[in-house]
């Protein structure tokens, strides 16, 4: 999977920075293929950026860390069981990934496999639950599909019902009913906006709260302020230009509401934690266009196209959890640049932690362990 850690970090140009500084080899067992048996009982590991000290707690402790005044950014996107299965007319079988929709009733930008036998104007189906036709193709491989279903209802009516949880494709374990069943609670936060399933990938670093933490941490003072990302399949994307600079960002749309916006911006009485990347891209994208919140009574809704890698600097967040994110990948990217904003020190304070972090079994990925970053 890449150049161990514990190998000589390649050479640092600043100017244009080698995708291998975001390489490293992770052992297959450390991969998390399920999630923790209590969501907030997963490992936590508390970077104090000051001082560099690492601390090894579980996710239940995050309240030490809080403070009364801080708010906590987070991405209510709920995540669509939006796999599907279905066949050809000559019986091959069909798989239909529901990326977004178009402004057309019922029809989707999907992924489909096997693709190259899906034509434009190629029909797939299940039973007398839908049908689907191959309207147009894009350059990147994405299908525009038409869907007819049994009394027009939506798609998504259909998903919900029988759709599969589009866990990512390190998540390689047998996915039984009773795993169906599990993956449809836990690939999801417990702040999900149910109305807004508009991921394709859950915002995983808020898979570790509970609403009992949620209500501690109120009770502490700690406020929320929710953010809509559409997640979207560009987050599993690794970097494969030499240089991460090279490599094309993904895009996906964000919404920030008036009451979030506000408290973006002064008067502060506390910090601005982003619970999650994905939080970090919208706050971010907002700033870049903002110095002040819009119209009290309007949502700002635009597309986040930001990449955000060392040596930049951070507008809008004070801290930072996340998860643990794979080799190669923009994500690492962000949690390097954040470690040290305005420098690429964090790039190798990074991998020293991830090599840490190794060592000590931390669970990586989706439905890993989590990283406080203070």
């Amino acid at each position: 999977m890449g150049a161990s850690l514990l190998s000589r970090s390649p050479s640092l140009d600043v100017a244009s920075l080698s995708t291998d500084l975001f390489d490293f080899a992770l052992p297959p067992h450390l991969i998390a293929q399920t999630p923790a048996e209590k969501r907030d009982h997963s490992r936590l590991l508390v970077i104090h950026r000051t001082t560099r000290k690492l601390e090894h707690r579980v996710f239940s402790d995050l309240p030490e860390y809080l403070r009364s005044g801080d708010t906590l950014f987070r991405n209510n996107a709920a995540v669509l069981p939006a796999r599907l299965s279905a066949t050809r007319a000559t019986g091959g079988r069909v798989e239909c990934l529901l990326l977004r929709p178009t402004t057309e009733e019922n029809v989707w930008w999907c992924l489909l496999r096997p693709g190259k036998k899906l034509p434009v104007g190629s029909k797939f189906s299940l039973d007398d639950e839908f049908s689907g036709t191959v309207l147009a193709k894009d350059a990147e491989g994405a299908a525009r599909v038409g869907f007819s279903t049994r009394q027009g209802v939506p798609i998504t009516t259909i998903a919900n019902r029988i759709g599969e949880v589009p866990l990512p494709p390190y998540i390689t374990r047998q996915h039984t009913d009773e795993e169906r069943k599990t993956d449809l609670a836990r690939y999801q936060t417990v702040y999900a906006d149910r109305g807004r399933q508009v991921a394709v990938a859950a915002p995983t670093a808020g898979l570790h709260f509970t609403p009992e933490l949620l209500h501690q941490l109120l009770q502490n003072g700690v406020g929320t302020a929710d953010v809509t990302l559409h997640v979207g399949m560009g987050t599993f994307k690794p970097i494969s230009a030499e240089t991460i600079d090279s490599h094309p960002i993904h895009r996906e749309i964000y919404e920030l509401p008036p009451a979030t916006q506000r408290s973006l911006f002064p008067p502060l009485n506390g910090r601005r934690i982003a619970v999650g990347t994905t939080t970090v891209r919208s706050v971010e994208a907002f700033l870049q266009k903002h110095s002040a919140p819009l119209v009290p009574s309007q949502a700002h809704v635009d597309e986040a196209g930001i990449y955000l890698f060392p040596p930049c600097s951070f507008r809008g967040v004070d801290a930072l959890i996340t998860n643990f994110h794979q080799p190669r990948s923009t994500l690492l990217c962000l949690v390097s640049a954040f470690l040290t904003p305005g420098s690429t020190d964090g790039i190798g304070w990074l991998r020293e932690i991830y090599e840490e972090s190794i060592r000590l079994n931390y669970r990586f990925f989706s439905y890993g362990d989590a990283m406080l970053i203070l």
